[in-house]
């Protein structure tokens, strides 16, 4: 193990997080709010961070390395981005600081707090902020801002960047995170100017872009977008977290003048197709419930922020039907596309894993054949194949191990069930008593610890954190 790279890597990380907290320290400056909390905390991880930066080692960056380098990095980013929170004096102890942080990095959006409208707007743009630095994935960001650590970058790419197939977009890896920060910010700054045109404050259309934008789901208002009561803007925001959702290479691919290449992809017509169908049911089942083109509104709102793992809420969907509050409870587990800031499993996994159990079953029919998996039009090899079906089982493994250890709070199992795969999916709000409308205030602080661990999982894709527990991996040799 390089332990010197890997400190090196953390500490240019934290510098990216040290200067990304400027802009939150201009935002209470600018509404005359406490300024205390960034004062203290920059200085020390510019301290920490430069001190870690300048550790002299080689630039051998091997699989083992940048996996444990990626995990223990966003350990570190998710602790001391928990400082502001710390030292603003609104939350009660720092377990509920690291919460707050690792939900606002694994761009989650679970949160402890039961309303956040008294909170100073230089934290909640900070809180928001976390969600769209980590949408894309603060290592990237340091590889597209700071000089490359050496030329095997991508084994950084790969154990950040979601899905099961990492490529990178040109020969270099550094110009390929710059390419993909040129369209995420591009993104997002028209889906701010297009809420302010929809009547959103600039404000909130800046900080509610940072959480769709990233998926993740923080609100400035205590009933999140219903707050706002506006079709117009539920509207808006169920285009851009649709948009937020998609293989952002396939956006590549269109300015690249292919836009037919992009629309031949399999996981991209899988997902529409789980989206509009998600979408009728739910309009038909919850129907009675709301007046004309309300239902199919709230419907599709709602599906888009749960599969796009956004989180954000126009109702309290917890009172929809259970044929409803269950077909919701399948999309956290489906999650977004491949290469996009969304969570969860995957589209391109399922599908993998339904072409998989396919050709199994032909392969019993027709034992002589050869059968083989195919996802846009290349064949898929063995490999890939396996790390999907390991991903898979492990990521359920996980889930319920999580439910068994945060069932000792006693709460209820649709409560308990809800809250981990939500965690995992990088979801945001369940069901009952983790629904639309709660927190996750009551959970003990070890079963906060759980949770905070499970959305680190499920962000970084399981096997990173997983590195981190085998011995083998702290070997020197």
């Amino acid at each position: 193990m390089n332990f010197k790279l890997v400190l090196r890597i953390a500490g240019r990380t934290l510098l990216v997080e040290a200067i990304a907290m400027v802009l939150p320290l201009a935002v209470c400056f600018l509404y005359r709010e406490d300024p205390a909390p960034f004062l203290y905390t920059i200085p020390l991880l510019l301290a920490v961070g430069g001190g870690l930066s300048l550790i002299r080692s080689n630039d051998h960056l091997f699989p083992r390395e940048g996996f444990c380098a990626v995990a223990l990095t966003w350990l570190l980013v998710a602790a001391a981005g928990a400082l502001p929170f710390y030292f603003c004096g609104y939350f009660n102890t720092y377990i509920d600081c690291f919460f707050e942080a690792v939900s606002g990095f694994t761009t989650t959006g679970a949160s402890i707090l039961t309303a956040v409208e008294p909170l100073p707007k230089g934290i909640l743009f900070w809180r928001s902020f976390m969600h769209w630095l980590g949408g894309m994935g603060v290592l990237v960001l340091a590889i597209a801002l700071l000089p490359a650590l050496g030329s095997r970058m991508l084994q950084l790419v790969k154990a950040e960047s979601p899905g099961p197939v990492v490529s990178k977009l040109v020969p270099k890896a550094r110009q390929s995170s710059k390419i993909l920060y040129s369209i995420y910010c591009g993104m997002t700054l028209v889906e701010i100017l297009v809420l302010r045109l929809v009547g959103m404050p600039w404000y909130d259309s800046v900080v509610n872009s940072f959480a769709i934008a990233g998926t993740g789901g923080f609100a400035v208002r205590n009933t999140s977008i219903g707050a706002y009561g506006s079709p117009a803007i539920e509207i808006a925001c169920t285009v851009f977290m649709l948009l937020f959702s998609i293989n952002f290479a396939l956006y590549f691919l269109v300015l690249s003048g292919k836009v037919r290449q992009a629309l031949r992809s399999d996981e991209l017509r899988f997902f529409l197709v789980v989206v509009v169908g998600s979408i009728v049911l739910i309009t038909v089942n919850i129907w009675p419930m709301y007046s004309g083109a309300d239902a199919l509104r709230h419907a599709a709102f709602q599906v888009s922020s749960i599969i796009s793992t956004t989180g954000f809420a126009s109702t309290n969907f917890d009172l929809w039907p259970e044929f409803s509050r269950f077909l919701l409870l399948l999309l956290m587990f489906i999650g977004a596309c491949a290469g996009s800031t969304g969570g969860a499993i995957k589209c391109s996994r399922l599908l993998l894993m339904f072409r998989s159990i396919r050709r199994e079953i032909r392969q019993i029919i027709h034992p002589r054949e050869v059968h083989v998996v195919k996802l846009d039009g290349h064949v898929v090899d063995e490999d890939t194949l396996h790390s999907v079906h390991i991903f898979i089982a492990a990521y359920i493994l996980i889930t319920f191990l999580a439910v068994l250890l945060v069932s000792l709070d006693n709460f209820s199992f649709g409560t308990n069930f809800s809250a981990v795969v939500s965690c995992i999916g990088n979801v945001g709000p369940g069901l009952e008593g983790v629904g639309p409308m709660s927190s996750y205030a009551a959970y003990s602080g070890f079963s906060k610890l759980v949770l905070s661990l499970c959305m680190i999982i499920g962000r970084l894709e399981v096997l990173p954190v997983m590195v981190l527990f085998s011995a083998s991996a702290w070997k020197r040799s």
